[in-house]
């Protein structure tokens, strides 16, 4: 072999190594392409089931509110207006709350409207959200009010009549005119649909139910048990 031969092979076999250096390269750059990938990927699947496995959250600030908004304890109430059983709680669970944790500062007290017990259900919903609508503080006078009256769950006493009448007879102060519109218009529907979603989200199947702070009360009706749950998470909010 002469000596150009030799150089031409000497050549020829330091791009061969060339190659294969930058083949080995692009081989390291892949893999760890392919690590950082697989990385991101588990870590976003990971954060997906933790996020999953998060209990829900309340939007208080959607929800008509009795009480201070920056109370430690939040209590949440499902209800239906032609509930029986939330008749009752209003009528002898929810005075004492008020007296105890509402009036001192303790709590705050929201609702999230229900309608299934029948179909005047929804039109005594969308009539408490318009009252809502327009003058929150009206709310719950006309949530008290509805409930003292309550008609048969069989029978359909709700009606856009008797709840314009029942609003002027506690002679809340609202546009009685809009009141009946929006009933007739269904105004509020979509807000109406949320608080069943809401419901849905937090596996409310049944009336009434309480939370406390997010988390369901086994019996509302059982005053003790949720004063001292009222206490607790007062307890756990300012420690």
């Amino acid at each position: 072999m002469n000596k150009q031969s030799s150089k031409t092979a000497a050549k020829a076999a330091s791009k061969k190594e060339q190659r294969r250096a930058e083949q080995e390269r692009a081989k390291r750059r892949n893999r760890i392409m392919l690590i950082f990938t697989a990385v991101v990927v588990i870590a976003v699947i990971a954060a997906l089931a933790l996020w999953s496995k998060q209990d829900p959250e309340f939007n208080y600030s959607e929800l008509p509110r009795l009480g201070q908004a920056d109370a430690p304890v939040k209590l949440v109430e499902f209800g239906d207006f032609k509930c029986p059983a939330c008749a009752d709680f209003t009528n002898t669970v929810k005075p004492k709350i008020v007296q105890d944790a509402i009036d001192t500062g303790k709590a705050a007290f929201y609702f999230v409207n229900m309608s299934f017990v029948g179909p005047d259900s929804e039109t005594a919903s969308l009539a408490a959200l318009s009252v809502y609508h327009q003058n929150p503080d009206a709310f719950w006078k006309f949530y008290d009010a509805v409930y003292a009256s309550q008609g048969d769950e069989q029978t359909e006493w709700a009606t856009k009549d008797y709840l314009v009448s029942l609003a002027q007879k506690e002679k809340l102060e609202i546009d009685y005119d809009r009141l009946a519109k929006d009933i007739e218009n269904a105004t509020y529907r979509k807000e109406l649909e949320r608080d069943n979603k809401t419901a849905e989200k937090f596996n409310v199947t049944n009336t009434p139910s309480l939370f406390i702070n997010g988390v369901k009360t086994k019996d509302p009706f059982n005053y003790s048990a949720v004063a001292a749950e009222i206490d607790k998470a007062a307890a756990k909010a300012n420690p």
